[in-house]
């Protein structure tokens, strides 16, 4: 298994509103590959709610820390 980390400070509204657009993109590209490949599955409604709240939590302008982690299994 390979895994990758990013990770975002963020201590300005430039920084948050480019968070919150990260998000926003996520969310986005996930709900459209969950329409065409997981459609009605409850594993794509988890993963959704899961982004959802993401982005959402990201649309207040605030400091903190983003961490995008990617982990690829060999399978």
């Amino acid at each position: 298994m390979d895994r990758y980390e990013a990770t975002f400070e963020i201590d300005s509204k430039t920084d948050s509103y480019a968070a919150r657009r990260i998000l926003e993109q996520a969310y986005d590209t996930i709900r459209e590959e969950s329409r065409s490949v997981r459609e009605g599955s409850d594993d794509a409604d988890v993963l959704l709610r899961e982004f959802k709240t993401l982005r959402d939590a990201a649309k207040q302008p605030a400091t903190g820390t983003l961490t995008v982690t990617y982990e690829r299994y060999d399978e």
